[in-house]
């Protein structure tokens, strides 16, 4: 239902039931409260039906033979993430319940249900639908992203979706000294409206528990393009500490295993590995397979040296946010140079990304930095990029 300025609109509703006097009933007393009321008698049916029309709220049986209507909002979920659902059904218990509400129903009712309740329920979902479109709205004229999907089963269709569809970018790392690309790190992108960045697709696995599913998806993804690799160069493929615990990781006939010497993988800083078991044994296990083993954004992340000491990390990546400007700013050029001569100590390369400008490449050379990344030398791309000749000096 429209609110504000303007004529109202009736509220749309579908019906769905597979019992012909249950859907007599509902309609008559959602008709007689001006709403604009369409009828289904299965699954299948309303599937059809919203292909041609969109509605504000759907109210549908939970049991209904061929396609439940669970199911059924999975299927809607699919391409609306904004109207409601209302789950009637004939036989409650507190398991259909509980499952209703995880999947996303705005409200489930039990038969028979009383005609004032079923009535304000279809008028609130109208009105949380039309939040949602509001919503929506807002967020294109501020230039924001779409935010996860409000309610679980949307957010897997949206994850699921993201799995099969999802690419890597490459953006090179140089060798500043040598004058020649070092490697190039792999970088997650997502076109899907809902999950559109790496951000929210990582947030979305972490929501379901599929880090799993998406840490394989990458490594596979990540196998295909080492294969095309240029002569000399490495691959650098971010790992969420989860991942440390996928046996998939360290068995030999995984995907990236066959490319393990020249693959580094980076476990970000930001992330506490503190409390995962057997962090330092699978670590060494990787190395063993002959992988590079990096910790990302250092000095970011967690106080003291417990990620270098169960990481044994032949690479840190130093946080972009230590770099940003740092030719203006005495103090990021102490800490940086500190932290570069520390590694050196420990026999860990160290590479500076974020690199945006001629003076931070500069700086950062002088401050005794070889390996660097950053919009400087090259964006990110689908291919593996070369570096312009004017960007090494």
């Amino acid at each position: 239902m429209s609110e504000g300025a303007g004529p109202q609109v009736p509220i749309r509703v579908l019906v769905i039931d597979d019992e012909a006097g249950v859907r007599r009933i509902f309609t008559r007393l959602l008709s007689r409260a001006e709403m604009e009321v369409t009828e289904a008698s299965d699954g299948f049916e309303a599937l059809a039906i919203l292909e041609k029309q969109r509605f504000d709220v759907i109210l549908s049986d939970i049991n209904m033979p061929g396609l439940s209507g669970v199911a059924l909002l999975e299927a809607v979920r699919a391409r609306d993430l904004t109207s409601q659902v209302i789950y009637a059904t004939g036989n409650p218990s507190l398991e259909t319940a509980m499952r209703a509400v995880e999947l996303g129903a705005m409200r489930y009712l039990t038969k028979p249900i009383d005609h004032r309740v079923l009535v304000e329920t279809v008028r609130e979902a109208a009105r949380l639908h039309r939040l949602a479109e509001l919503k929506q709205q807002a967020m294109s004229l501020l230039g924001t992203k779409h935010p996860l999907a409000a309610d679980r089963i949307g957010l897997q269709t949206a994850f699921s979706r993201v799995l099969d569809s999802m690419r890597l970018h490459f953006q090179p790392v140089v060798s500043l000294r040598e004058r020649r690309i070092w490697g190039y790190e792999a970088l997650l992108r997502s076109s899907d409206p809902v999950l559109p960045n790496p951000l929210s697709v990582l947030e979305a696995a972490e929501r379901l528990d599929r880090l799993r599913d998406l840490g394989r998806r990458v490594r596979a993804l990540a196998a295909t393009a080492a294969s095309a690799l240029p002569d000399g160069a490495r691959l650098l493929v971010n790992l969420h500490p989860s991942d440390l615990e996928d046996p998939e990781i360290t068995s030999a006939s995984a995907p990236l295993t066959q490319f393990a010497s020249r693959v580094i993988l980076e476990v970000t800083e930001r992330a506490d590995i503190s409390g995962r078991r057997e962090v330092e044994a699978h670590a060494l296990a990787l190395r063993q397979l002959g992988y590079g083993v990096a910790i990302d954004d250092l000095g970011a992340g967690y106080a003291g040296l417990l990620s270098f000491l169960q990481l044994r990390p032949t690479v840190a990546k130093l946080d972009m946010g230590l770099i940003r400007n740092i030719h203006n700013d005495p103090r990021r050029q102490t800490v940086t140079q500190s932290l570069v001569q520390l590694c050196r100590e420990l026999c860990v390369e160290v590479i500076v990304e974020g690199i945006e400008s001629g003076e931070e490449r500069d700086m950062l050379r002088d401050l005794g930095c070889n390996l660097m990344q950053g919009y400087w030398f090259a964006m990110p791309a689908p291919q593996f990029m070369s570096i312009p000749a004017e960007r090494w000096t």
